[in-house]
């Protein structure tokens, strides 16, 4: 036993002779279902139709409007067409800077089904005067009209996110953005296509204007499915400055830190998708010399990508907002930016490949292989973001926050757009070297933003810990309180009980722990990170322990959990060790629930004290099975040290 250990076990050295835990009976565990069970559900099910059929009716009309601006500008305008692409462009996006604080706030004022019917009987009538627009062949008419799409789509994006967690369980939330993202990018595709063949088809205005208003009629009636919400800020006075209320809007985002650079990171998401996207066909006639049909390929394996990843991306995150997996996403987005730049270089050809010519040329898979990648890191790093605002926003101010989402978004988009002028156009970059500016400024952007936000870079070590070097499995962990304070106990068995507690749990934990541990090379960065609260005994550091003790109450008055080991030291046998008394210290002071928490499986790892000390050996177990047990919250009036270490022995089996 280390100096340290002994010096920890002479503190908490008269353990109290009172027995006492929890003998709550156990409750059987839902058995775990798909995500896909939520499309049976009126909880999720009618919105996830409205905004799937309101996306896809927006590419429609857009990509429709396009093609009619290809070919009738010259008849109509006296204005080249890729100037009035780039105008219908920018009456797309405008609402969405103009409007997006005041949809915020009727968001959070209204009950949110019935604002949603609204919005969507809105639609009606707009592809209803498109219908007659295509019909009287008047363009200007159109360019009015996506105005107002843009417009209705702005007022729908706030509630689009903010209705979620009102109808969706905590372990639903990360299914149903990975749902509605998958949704979405493939409205987009579907919406795209369709509205470039519709178009083109005899009688194709007529043809398309029956289906934008058919789609129209049918989000609203899947609107009318969803269910009645509560009503977040009643009391609010809604307030029509625009200047002002959009710079406030974005001002409720800036409350919480790591809610806005989330917010940031969404954003910057966007940037790159819209620079990838903008550039696909010339990229794709330029430099690959493919047709229209691999313009279309390449778009449809992008989308199956980001529609692939958000679901992935629900299944490695195990039902939680699973921050990890942003770094993880973001890193893939880089290499394989990387990767689209060196792959592109395929085989001169005479003419444009068709989609045949393209798929039989070398180096085809490659590229192919690349976008689907990208899209596929896009879907992991950008779920758990949008969970995470979700999240941590209140919930009076949740739709606000999320209409200043989609204000940064959309100056993110624009700069994209700019960037993408200034680099092809007045600077003269290939296609390629910019997408290679882009994967290299991707992977600046995340150095920067986890070095702000150390939460995401310690969650994506953790995650590559317990799914490299273990195979983890945690049980009955929805114990833990939701909201409010509390204290978990456990027995310590390893230098990565902390870690693996870290991954496993939805809320932040502050672990209390050995000042030897707390300062180990590369865990203290972690440790640091996570606002560990380092302690040490009355005899080594007095004026240490005092303040150790001094930050866990605050901790707890702040309603924040706080994990500590009370055995004081790694086990030295593999049994769980005489818990000291240092806990009801703590209870005492601050009279909170208790959670016993039991780790199985680490004993004889390279991080135990098992055959001599942690780490001083080659490590001879990988991917071993471990697990983490949650017994029931011990009321504060109960707690004991004996109490509680007989509650941890019954969850870890270790019986005399």
């Amino acid at each position: 036993m280390s100096k340290q250990d002994l010096a920890f076990e002479n503190h908490f050295a008269q353990p109290s002779i009172t027995v006492s835990h929890d003998t709550s009976p156990a409750q059987p565990n839902a058995n775990p279902q798909g995500i896909l069970r939520l499309f049976s559900t009126s909880r999720f099910a009618p919105f996830f139709w409205t905004q799937f059929l309101g996306a896809f009716n927006d590419n429609v009309f857009k990509n429709a409007l396009m093609l009619i601006i290809a070919f009738q500008t010259s008849q109509q305008l006296s204005m080249a067409p890729d100037m009035v692409v780039n105008l219908a462009a920018g009456l797309f996006i405008l609402p969405f800077f103009l409007f997006s604080a005041m949809a915020g706030q009727m968001a959070d004022k209204m009950e949110k089904s019935f604002l949603t019917r609204t919005i969507k009987f809105m639609e009606i009538l707009i592809m209803t005067g498109a219908a007659i627009a295509l019909w009287m062949d008047s363009l200007f008419f159109l360019l009015a009209l996506l105005f107002l799409m843009g417009t209705q789509s702005a007022f729908f994006g706030p509630v689009k996110y903010s209705i979620m967690p009102e109808h969706l369980k905590e372990t639903e939330i990360v299914g149903g953005n990975a749902l509605v993202e998958m949704g979405t990018f493939l409205a987009i595709l579907l919406g795209t296509l369709c509205g470039g063949l519709l178009v083109q088809m005899q009688e194709g205005p007529m043809i398309t204007g029956g289906v934008l208003v058919a789609v129209a009629i049918g989000g609203w009636i899947a609107s009318r499915g969803i269910p009645v919400t509560g009503i977040a800020a009643p009391g609010l006075t809604i307030r029509w400055n625009v200047l002002r209320e959009t710079l406030r809007t974005i001002g409720f985002a800036r409350r919480e830190r790591s809610v806005f650079l989330s917010i940031l990171g969404i954003s910057w998401f966007w940037l790159l998708g819209a620079a990838y996207l903008t550039q696909l066909p010339n990229f794709t006639r330029q430099v690959l010399g493919g047709g229209e049909g691999v313009v279309t390929l390449l778009l449809t394996l992008f989308s199956i990508g980001v529609g692939g990843g958000s679901l992935l991306c629900e299944r490695l995150s195990h039902k939680k907002v699973e921050l990890g997996l942003v770094p993880l996403g973001s890193i893939g987005l880089s290499i394989f930016g990387f990767d689209l730049f060196w792959s592109c270089r395929l085989p001169d050809v005479h003419g444009l490949m068709s989609v045949a010519a393209f798929l039989k040329a070398s180096g085809s898979l490659r590229l192919m292989l690349d976008f689907v990648m990208i899209g596929v890191c896009g879907g992991v790093y950008i779920v758990p973001l949008y969970a995470m605002v979700q999240m941590r926003t209140r919930t009076h101010e949740r739709a606000r926050v999320i209409a200043a989402n989609n204000i940064i978004n959309a100056l993110f988009m624009v700069i994209a757009a700019v960037l993408g002028a200034v680099a092809l156009g007045a600077m003269g970059m290939s296609i390629p070297a910019f997408f290679l500016a882009l994967a290299l400024s991707n992977a600046a952007v995340a150095v920067y933003i986890y070095s702000l936000v150390p939460e995401f870079a310690i969650r994506f070590l953790v995650w590559m810990i317990t799914h490299t070097m273990y195979r983890f499995r945690h049980q009955d962990l929805d114990r833990i309180p939701a909201t409010g304070a509390a204290v978990l106990v456990c027995n310590h068995v390893s230098y990565m009980d902390a870690l693996l507690i870290i991954g496993a749990c939805r809320r932040p934990v502050r672990f209390v722990m050995l000042e030897s541990i707390y300062h180990m090379p590369v865990l203290n960065f972690v440790f640091r990170a996570a606002g560990a609260i380092p302690i040490d005994s009355h005899r080594s550091n007095p004026a240490g322990l005092k303040k150790a003790f001094k930050a866990i109450a605050s901790t707890l008055d702040k309603g924040e959990v706080v994990c500590i080991f009370p055995e004081g030291h790694l086990t030295l046998d593999g049994h769980v060790d005489v818990f000291r008394p240092g806990i009801e210290r703590i209870v005492k002071q601050n009279p909170v629930p208790v959670i016993p928490l039991a780790l199985k499986g680490l004993w004889g790892s390279f991080f135990s004290h098992k055959n001599g000390k942690a780490m001083a050996r080659c490590p001879q177990r990988f991917w071993s099975h471990v697990q983490l047990l949650a017994g029931w919250p011990v009321s504060p009036e109960r707690v004991t040290a004996e109490g509680l270490r007989h509650a941890v022995l019954d969850l870890h089996g270790d019986r005399p």
